[in-house]
């Protein structure tokens, strides 16, 4: 009888449906609805070339995931890709970067939902964003507790009207761009080169949940087909999405409403922007799906945080009783519990722009070792070009530096401090 021991893995209950709508689910959501003003502020109405250039990113970058996932179908995604393809200290930089950008940016769904909730309902300002929001995170931890399963199911339903909102938001203000769109998209370039790049890092974040496809690798089923055609039909309608969107609500309002608002510590601006074209009615559909979509990308970064976690668990980089799992199989508790915990302590900073920008710098170094990984494939494994790699790996770490100053410092000051964690683990081990 073997003395070794047998890691207990999470069933297999994901198809191409139930993992291409994780993808948009984990996609559509703040970056769509709050992110894009963010941008816009910076960029002006270049807003619209930064998010095609954000998409080109993210293809390139989904692409590698795709084939890294295919070939290595495990709960971790770029952690485990950077144990397998590269070594270890890669691997841990990957896992760490992933908590830090992901836990910020469920921070910023929990917010943004919040914000458009207060909104609505003409709370904002009464001193609720920041209890809302936590509200928020404690409801979808318990949801992700529950098991994959109903949290697929709830996901569906959160997809569907998001789409549903972010549609009839393309409708009612077309009519708008049309008539006005030439006289507030002009100047086009209202800003520099400089804004162009730090609006394109900050997009490139909204498009990046197609990586949850690839962290839940390990719930797939047949992972080599599912996980690469759920990936690309995710980004495809994801760019289309994201582009129609700005452009519309650019032109309907100009780039100088939608950024106001998120400067203004608010995080709803495609509501405002709808409000202004069509009243208060339309604003509350909008609504609607933000909050939905918000709730979503909560949703899914609490399953694909739960999952790292889990990973990281089973190496020995976090304590290894987050590699526990229930008795059916389905859920990592303790790893969804210190998420969820993770989560509410950056809710408490109350800023989405300081929160998004903080995950973005992190996510771009996050996908920088992926790309890099995904260079390592075999001949054999590679399901696309080489070049896409290369293109993803320095477009990545080109991108990163074009946060602010003050953030990208404090990301490379905690990366410093994960392999300082993870020394001190080693010699606790050897010991």
């Amino acid at each position: 009888m073997s003395g070794k021991t047998i890691t207990p893995q999470l069933q297999r209950e994901l198809g191409v449906l139930g993992a291409t709508m994780m993808g948009l689910g984990s996609i559509i959501g703040t970056g769509v609805f709050v992110s894009i003003g963010i941008a816009a502020g910076i960029a002006g109405p270049a807003v619209i070339v930064a998010v095609a250039l954000a998409a080109f990113v993210a293809t390139c970058n989904g692409l590698n995931s795709a084939q890294l996932a295919a070939n290595h179908a495990v709960s971790g995604g770029t952690y485990e890709y950077g144990y397998k393809y590269l070594n270890p200290w890669f691997g841990f930089i990957a896992g760490w970067m992933f908590l830090l950008a992901k836990t910020a940016s469920a921070a910023t769904a929990a917010l943004g939902f919040a914000s458009y909730l207060l909104t609505t309902t003409n709370l904002m300002g009464r001193g609720l964003l920041v209890p809302t929001a936590l509200f928020a995170v404690i409801v979808f931890t318990a949801i992700v507790l529950s098991g994959i399963r109903r949290s697929n199911l709830v996901n569906i339903i959160i997809v569907s009207v998001t789409l549903l909102s972010l549609g009839l938001f393309v409708i009612v203000c077309l009519p708008r761009a049309v008539t006005v769109g030439a006289e507030n998209l002009t100047p086009f370039f209202s800003g520099n080169a400089a804004s162009v790049l730090h609006a394109t890092a900050l997009m490139f974040v909204a498009y990046t949940g197609y990586g949850r496809i690839a962290t839940m690798g390990e719930e797939a089923k047949e992972p080599r087909k599912t996980i690469p055609r759920a990936m690309i039909v995710c980004l495809l309608l994801t760019m289309l999405l994201y582009i129609t969107v700005a452009a519309v609500g650019i032109g309907a309002v100009g780039a100088g409403v939608l950024g106001n608002v998120t400067q203004q510590a608010q995080a709803a601006p495609l509501e405002v922007a709808i409000r202004n074209v069509a009243g208060p009615a339309a604003g509350l559909v909008v609504a609607i799906g933000a909050m939905t979509a918000m709730l979503g990308v909560l949703l899914n970064l609490i399953l694909g945080l739960s999952r790292v976690v889990l990973a990281m668990g089973r190496r020995r980089d976090l304590p290894r009783l987050f590699a526990r799992l229930n008795q059916s199989g389905s859920t990592p508790v303790l790893a969804v519990l210190v998420v969820g915990v993770a989560i509410a302590g950056l809710v408490l900073i109350g800023d989405v722009k300081t929160t998004w920008s903080f995950s973005a710098f992190n996510v771009l170094i996050y996908y920088a070792i992926t790309n890099f990984a995904a260079l390592q494939l075999s001949p054999e494994e590679r399901l696309y070009p080489k070049w896409i790699g290369w293109a993803g790996l320095a477009s990545c770490a080109f991108l990163a530096f074009w946060v602010e100053q003050q953030i990208w410092l404090v990301g490379l000051a905690l990366i410093v401090a994960g392999l300082i964690w993870r020394t001190a683990v080693q010699l606790l081990t050897q010991n």
